[in-house]
C-alpha cells in the first residue's frame, strides 16, 4: 500500500485540525459531566422552554427571574416535588440547566466555525470533511434530542423519560467517541479487524457504549439510590423480583432492580473480556483498557455503596468516557496499517 499524499495545505494544517478535534472531545466530556450534575441535582426541568437563540440569555433582573420561576411553577415537578421552593432555590437548579444548554451552544459554535474555515481553505481531505459534517449533524440531533427528553417531564411526569435520558446520554457518548476516532485516524490508515484480538478490542469498545446506555437507565430510574450493597443485591447474587412486571421485557427498562442488576452484570462481562484481552494481546493499549475498566468498576462500587453523592456520581460518569477513550485508543493502535507511514510531502500532479 502506498502512503497517502497530502496537499501542502493539508500537511501544514494537520496538527491544528487534530488539536481542534481533541479540544472538541474535551468539551463534550465536560458537557457530559455538566449533564450528569444537572440530572443529579434535579435541575433538568427548571427551564420549561426551548429557545435555541434567545435561550442563551439568562434572566437579567428580578422580574425576569420571577417570570421564569412562574413558568416552572406550572409543571408537575414543582407541585409534587418542590412545592414551596424559594426563588433562591430555583435559581440554583436554573443555573445548572442553563449552563448545560449554554455549553451545548458553545460546542456548536466551536465546532462549526473552525470546520467551516478548514473546509473553505481546503485544509481537510474529502473523507475528513464528510466525517466532520456527519459529526456536525449528530451534534444538531443531540440538541433536538435534549429538548425531546426535557419535554417528556413537563406534562404528566415529575421526571424525564428514562428512555429519552438513556438515548441522550448514549448519543453524547457516541459523539465523543466519534470525534476521538476521527482525530486518531487523521491520515493514519486503519484496516478492518482481522484476528481474535482485534475483534475483541472492537467488542470491548461497543460494550462500553452499551454499558453507558445501561447507566442511562440507572440514572433515569434513580436506581443507584437503592440496593446499595455489593456484591449481593437484596442478600443474593441473583435477587428475586427481576421480572415481576409484564410483559417481561419491560423489566429491562422500567424495573429499577433489573436495570441496576443488568448494569452490574455487564460491568463484569466487560471486566472479564478486558482481562482475557490484556492477557492474550499484551499490548500497551490492552493493558490501559484493563486498568481503566477495573478502576471504573471500583469507582462504581464506591458510588453505589455511598448512595451516589454528587461528586462520586460525576466521577463515575466521567470515568465511563475515560474507559471508552482507552478502548478506542486500543482499537486504533490494533488496526493501524503498520506499513503505511503518512508522507507529509505535498502531492504532485
Amino acid at each position: 500500500m502506498s502512503p497517502p499524499a497530502f496537499t501542502h495545505r493539508q500537511a501544514t494544517a494537520l496538527p491544528f485540525v487534530r488539536a481542534w478535534l481533541y479540544a472538541m472531545a474535551a468539551l463534550v466530556f465536560v458537557m457530559v459531566i455538566v449533564g450528569g450534575a444537572t440530572r443529579l441535582t434535579d435541575s433538568g426541568l427548571s427551564i420549561t422552554e426551548w429557545q435555541p437563540l434567545l435561550g442563551a440569555i439568562p434572566p437579567l433582573n428580578e422580574q425576569h427571574w420571577l417570570e421564569a420561576f412562574e413558568k416552572y411553577r406550572q409543571i408537575p415537578e414543582y407541585h409534587l416535588v418542590n412545592k414551596g421552593m424559594s426563588l433562591e432555590e430555583f435559581k440554583f437548579i436554573y443555573w445548572w440547566e442553563w449552563a448545560h444548554r449554554f455549553l451545548g451552544r458553545v460546542i456548536g459554535l466551536a465546532f462549526f466555525l473552525p470546520f467551516a474555515y478548514f473546509a473553505v481553505t481546503r485544509a481537510l481531505s474529502l473523507k475528513t470533511s464528510l466525517r466532520c459534517g456527519a459529526l456536525l449533524v449528530l451534534g444538531g440531533l443531540q440538541g433536538a434530542l435534549g429538548w425531546y427528553m426535557v419535554s417528556s417531564g413537563l406534562v404528566d411526569r415529575v421526571d424525564v423519560s428514562q428512555y429519552r435520558l438513556a438515548a441522550h446520554l448514549t448519543l453524547a457518548t457516541v459523539i465523543f467517541g466519534a470525534i476521538l476516532w476521527v482525530a486518531l485516524g487523521l491520515e493514519r490508515p486503519r484496516h478492518a479487524p482481522r484476528d481474535g484480538n482485534q475483534w475483541t478490542a472492537l467488542l470491548i469498545a461497543a460494550l462500553v457504549v452499551l454499558q453507558v446506555a445501561a447507566g442511562g437507565f440507572v440514572a433515569g430510574l434513580d436506581a443507584g439510590f437503592g440496593y446499595n450493597t455489593w456484591p449481593l443485591i437484596e442478600g443474593a447474587l441473583i435477587p428475586q423480583g427481576l421480572f415481576t412486571g409484564t410483559p417481561w421485557w419491560r423489566n429491562l427498562f422500567e424495573n429499577a432492580l433489573t436495570v441496576q442488576f443488568n448494569h452490574r452484570m455487564l460491568a463484569y462481562v466487560i471486566a472479564i473480556l478486558a482481562l482475557i484481552h490484556a492477557y492474550l494481546a499484551r499490548t500497551p493499549g490492552s493493558l490501559m483498557v484493563l486498568a481503566a475498566v477495573f478502576l471504573q468498576m471500583a469507582l462504581g462500587i464506591w458510588t453505589l455503596l455511598w448512595a451516589v453523592p454528587l461528586w462520586l456520581g460525576l466521577a463515575h460518569q466521567g470515568g465511563a468516557l475515560i474507559v471508552l477513550t482507552a478502548a478506542l485508543w486500543n482499537l486504533h493502535t490494533a488496526l493501524l496499517v503498520r506499513s503505511a507511514v503518512p508522507s507529509l510531502r505535498p502531492a504532485t500532479a
